[in-house]
């Protein structure tokens, strides 16, 4: 599947090691979920994880939600295995956290052949070699880790995130430049409605395409930040419906509600609207 034809405004990390949570997932309205072998396990028990993760996975019953596995990094004790405990199975994609360079995809295409790789961009060096990480060929998207980006730099994070925004623009831009999905940085305070929601607004603004999330009950305001609006969907049609009738008169140029509708404007309703229906279709077939 074309992954930059499917929703992706909510992508939940979910523990691989807690079978409660593997299960609840089948039943969230998240569009993807990160099985984490990652940080949200603990070393001694990644075996176990593992094992866990490729029963779950193997069963089934997730719907049309995009299943990625994050896996250790292949510089750990872990990560080799964590790969290798996904042959046979088919998850959507492996996202690699910590990736600095192509070099690493290529590692790990090397070890997963025609799999679609994610890369994690959280460190100064990611994100300088944003571009070519994002050309790599095996590469479907990435996925920001702003809170290890915060650590690395040294930045304090205050509302709109104003020291880590370049580093998002600059690895947003990368993505786009090649065609894969770009997904914003968790929201850590569990407690803070009003913040989340203002940062999903910026993500959206930026132009990110969803945004991580560490608890469910984050889902709801990704889905709606990250969703074109009622009165978005209703411009893009008459965008689309203005600029046929003018080309039908010989003119290349519309105007509507005195804007300039040209052929990027349209081009662009059309994308929101594909964006539209294929959240329907996704909540439909959930």
């Amino acid at each position: 599947m074309d992954e930059t034809a499917r929703p992706w405004r909510s992508v939940l990390y979910i523990p691989a090691s807690s079978p409660r949570a593997l299960e609840k997932a089948r039943g969230l309205d998240a569009d993807a979920i990160i099985f984490d072998l990652e940080d949200a396990v603990a070393p001694a028990e990644k075996p176990a994880a593992r094992a866990l993760l490729a029963g779950i996975l193997a069963e089934g019953g997730y719907g049309g939600r995009a299943r990625l596995v994050r896996v250790n990094g292949l510089d750990t004790p872990w990560g080799r295995e964590d790969v290798a405990a996904l042959a046979g199975l088919e998850p959507d994609g492996i996202l690699l956290p910590k990736v600095q360079g192509s070099d690493e995809l290529d590692a790990l295409a090397a070890l997963a052949p025609g799999r679609r790789l994610w890369a994690m961009l959280e460190t100064p060096r990611g994100v300088l070699a944003a571009a070519p990480v994002a050309a790599h060929p095996a590469l479907a998207g990435v996925v920001m880790g702003t809170n290890d980006l915060a650590k690395e730099i040294g930045c304090r994070v205050g509302p709109g995130r104003t020291a880590l925004v370049p580093a998002l623009a600059h690895c947003l831009m990368a993505a786009r430049a090649f065609g894969r999905v770009a997904i914003d940085g968790v929201w850590n305070a569990l407690r803070d409605p009003v913040g989340l929601a203002a940062e999903c607004a910026e993500g959206r603004m930026l132009g990110f395409d969803g945004k991580s999330l560490v608890h469910p009950d984050q889902i709801a305001a990704a889905n709606a930040a990250f969703a074109p609006s009622a009165g978005e969907i209703a411009l893009a049609r008459r965008q689309i419906a203005a600029h046929a009738e003018a080309a039908a008169r010989g003119q290349g140029v519309a105007v509507l509600d005195g804007r300039i509708v040209e052929n990027l404007h349209v081009a662009a309703a059309r994308r929101l609207l594909a964006r539209a229906a294929a959240i329907g279709a996704g909540e439909e077939g959930a």
